[in-house]
């Protein structure tokens, strides 16, 4: 992860078992501190929903909140606003994959196109991705996400472009996997029932299929996180405790390993709650009122890595 200097704290240095509330509260402080590689911005305000236009100023508040904290931010969609999000995140100094959304709707998928294609020539697009998790939906067919895929290739040449899915697809379906520049994986054990103790051996292993699907070309991990209230999902229980867990061993295997992250999310979001159960609400750093959920006084800044 180039952007740090060195490495703030080593994984194997550390049994999160052992560690009391305030001891994991601190911890979790520490690498927040030392910057993440990305983070997928959350830009609906309580009340807001897709659909809803997005306004410069609250983009503008919320990108200020997480910019100490992270050198790239993930957005996923290029109309209704969303398109101010890597213009702004860019005057920022901040690095940009910007997401067409792409569904059943040709018209809205269109649009989506050309805003990322403007985007891109305008030189707010340091990754393209044509679509995210349009296979898992059923909202394409193959051949149509991959004819997207290539149309945008031929416009958007000064950038990777590459399709966001769960890391399975990836090897499913390999013409897919050959239209992307750069792999882009989503990583969620928790979606997968699996228990906050064995979840750090899980992604690994998500992550080195997704590698072997890829060939050679570069896997980015565009989605993975913990939900910190909710519903359990067989032996994947969210609490605020196993969410500052799950965010610790992530980072700092990232940080070892040399492995790109983008952590979902930033913020809460409560109309998601519809849409994956009372869990989908609660995946964010900050609260839907933009407060830290995971410590309680404002943290020092004096050793971040990046400005």
């Amino acid at each position: 992860m180039s952007y740090r200097s060195d490495k703030i704290l080593s994984l194997s240095g550390y049994n999160l078992d052992n560690k009391t509330a305030k001891g994991l509260q601190n911890l979790f402080k520490r690498v927040l501190n030392g910057g993440m590689h990305g983070l997928c911005f959350s830009p609906y305000g309580e009340g807001q929903e897709p659909g809803d236009q997005l306004t410069e100023r609250q983009i503008k508040r919320r990108l200020k909140i997480i910019k100490p904290y992270t050198e790239w931010v993930r957005s996923f969609s290029c109309t209704e606003g969303n398109e101010l999000i890597p213009k702004i995140a860019k005057e920022m100094g901040m690095k940009t994959l910007v997401g067409a959304w792409l569904s059943n709707e040709p018209t809205i998928n269109a649009k989506e196109i050309e805003g990322l294609k403007k985007l891109s020539s305008e030189g707010f697009v340091d990754i393209a991705a044509v679509g995210n998790e349009v296979m898992y939906r059923g909202d394409l067919t193959e051949a149509e996400l991959v004819e997207n895929i290539y149309d945008v290739k031929k416009a958007i040449t000064n950038v990777p472009v590459g399709y966001v899915d769960a890391y399975y697809e990836f090897a499913h379906r390999p013409k897919i996997t050959d239209a992307c520049d750069v792999i882009l994986a989503n990583c969620y054990p928790y979606w997968e029932g699996c228990s906050i103790d064995y979840s750090l051996i899980y992604m690994k292993d998500m992550y080195n299929k997704a590698l072997k699907a890829g060939g050679g070309k570069k896997v980015i991990i565009t989605e993975t996180g913990w939900p910190s209230e909710g519903e359990g999902l067989n032996g994947a229980f969210p609490s605020k405790e196993n969410a500052i867990k799950y965010f610790i061993n992530s980072q700092l295997w990232a940080q070892e390993e040399n492995i790109d992250i983008f952590y979902f999310s930033s913020f809460d979001e409560s109309w998601k709650v519809g849409a994956e159960g009372d869990v989908g609400a609660y995946w964010g750093i900050w609260d839907k009122n933009e407060k830290p959920k995971f410590y309680t006084k404002p943290l020092s800044l004096k050793n971040k890595i990046f400005t």
